[in-house]
């Protein structure tokens, strides 16, 4: 970045990416970003929170979810990408260990998990090229982790990609967050 200055010669000063992590409330389905990331298992039901809800309103992912579990046996700390309608993509990041049983509740999330799977989305940014984000309060509710050591790690994670990541930070159903982003064109 080149700045010029009344009276003083043109100098080079460092170029630096900010920190475009913002927190909202509001409700995440309602998003203009053109990524929802959020929490869940390997082999997963999508029978909780934010899991259920977007069940409720793309069925196919979850029918292509089972099928990449039974096809390619995924582990925690590793994440999954599903392309629906309109271009929204969502990014599943495996932070939980899979239940023992099928249909049994999954384990708790992990540090280590959440940090591998946020890395996945990192570099799944870079490959596609990824204009915004949405993610939720990631691996705090079924995942049973505090809020205060999963923010900090978005942070690292995320926080200097040069796009905006919105953080649902408080949930209210049916309210659209003040993101600062373009309104998506309806399909």
């Amino acid at each position: 970045m080149i700045h010029a200055l009344a009276g003083c010669s043109m100098r080079q000063t460092p170029q630096r990416t900010v920190n475009m992590l913002r927190l909202v409330t509001g409700d995440i389905l309602l998003t203009e970003a053109q990524v929802i990331a959020h929490g869940i298992a390997p082999n997963d039901d999508f029978k909780q929170g934010l899991a259920l809800a977007l069940r409720e309103r793309w069925p196919a992912m979850v029918k292509d979810f089972r099928h990449f579990c039974h096809t390619s046996k995924p582990r925690a700390g590793t994440a999954w990408m599903w392309g629906g309608p309109g271009g929204m993509r969502i990014v599943n990041l495996l932070t939980q260990e899979a239940a023992a049983n099928p249909g049994g509740r999954p384990g708790r999330a992990q540090p280590e998990h959440v940090h591998h799977a946020l890395r996945e989305l990192r570099e799944m940014v870079r490959a596609e090229g990824f204009e915004s984000i949405a993610i939720p309060r990631l691996s705090t509710g079924v995942g049973g982790m505090e809020w205060e050591d999963v923010l900090p790690e978005i942070r690292r994670e995320l926080g200097d990609l040069g796009i905006p990541i919105i953080v649902y930070e408080t949930y209210r159903q049916g309210l659209k967050a003040e993101e600062g982003l373009p309104q998506r064109a309806a399909v």
